[in-house]
């Protein structure tokens, strides 16, 4: 494994684990004692960074990670969420100070730890100054229950608010290849202000491994099935993108999950992706990436080849789109 840094000081494997999916969104919960496995696996692989959230689940992925990690608590950095709460079954934004202390007292309970390492806002809350937010992080970083605070899918302009009030170490957004919107008005800011990027679904919600066919169907508990990208017209229309990445990856003898993976970490140092998985070659595979080298001539080949493929269909439906920030 090879590792990198997140902000001036956070040190973590240059690949993470993203284990959402191992309790929600890509259709049934997978089994308990086979996803603490696969995490001991892991962590014997090299990897250090594990991503979870308050609300992926809910609660109960923070619960496995709690158990599964605790025998090697000294040896990973533990990253969670904040500010997505569940009411009636649906998600509700909400970063007032007082449910954040909340929050970090539930997670803190449930990843049987006494601190978390990284701590993101999981998304930008507007009825909320994000200055109070920042202020309450700073607050709880004082007391010793945070180490790092991190944002996710936050705009310029919020970054640098909060950065002014307390130093944000790291950035959760959605980049890959398939989806490259931040890098002109977020990737500035994120190196001037010395801020780390952890991608997630670095692979394309699974699209850019190449085992989504044109005639895929995703079941309700899949949540796939709402994405625009994942219409069966757009799966149809999109194969010429996934086509490239896997002619590319056939040329240097390795997987297309392993091309857009190594690609992502080409762009730039401070780059962490947290591909998810819940199979262990899959794991073994996703891992290997940190041993592809693309030169600046591949890489730049490879933007001027994939530029030119219009993508069909938005990354979320209007409603999630609309939570990212400002």
């Amino acid at each position: 494994m090879k590792y990198r840094k997140l902000g001036k000081t956070l040190e973590v494997s240059a690949i993470g684990l993203g284990c959402m999916g191992m309790s929600m969104s890509y259709g049934p919960p997978a089994d308990k004692n086979e996803m603490i496995s696969l995490i001991h696996s892991a962590v014997d692989l090299g990897v250090t960074l594990f991503d979870t959230a308050e609300c992926y689940g809910p609660y109960v992925n923070e619960e496995l990670l709690g158990e599964a990690l605790q025998p090697y608590r000294d040896k990973v950095v533990i990253a969670t969420k904040f500010g997505i709460t569940v009411k009636d079954g649906k998600q509700v934004q909400d970063s007032r100070p007082e449910v954040i202390k909340a929050s970090v007292e539930g997670s803190l309970k449930r990843l049987r730890t006494d601190y978390i390492d990284l701590y993101y806002q999981h998304r930008v809350d507007r009825t909320i100054p994000i200055e109070d937010v920042a202020g309450t992080i700073k607050e709880l970083i004082q007391e010793g229950k945070i180490k790092y605070f991190g944002m996710s899918e936050a705009g310029a302009e919020t970054i640098r608010r909060a950065n002014a009030v307390q130093p944000v170490t790291a950035l959760q957004s959605e980049y890959s290849m398939w989806w490259r919107d931040r890098e002109n008005d977020i990737f500035p800011v994120l190196e001037e202000l010395g801020i780390g990027l952890v991608p997630f679904s670095p692979l394309g919600k699974g699209f850019l491994t190449g085992s989504v066919a044109k005639n895929s169907t995703f079941k309700k508990d899949d949540f796939r099935s709402v994405i625009p990208r994942f219409t069966p017209e757009a799966l149809e229309a999109n194969q010429k993108f996934v086509d490239y990445v896997k002619e590319i990856a056939k040329a240097k003898g390795i997987t297309p999950a392993q091309i857009a993976l190594a690609w992502i970490l080409a762009q730039k140092p401070w780059t962490v992706p947290i591909p998810g998985t819940t199979k262990l070659n899959r794991l073994k595979e996703n891992l290997g990436a940190v041993d592809v080298e693309l030169s600046k001539k591949e890489i730049k080949e490879i933007n001027s080849e994939i530029s030119k493929i219009e993508i069909v269909g938005a990354r979320y439906p209007k409603a999630l789109e609309e939570r990212t920030g400002k």
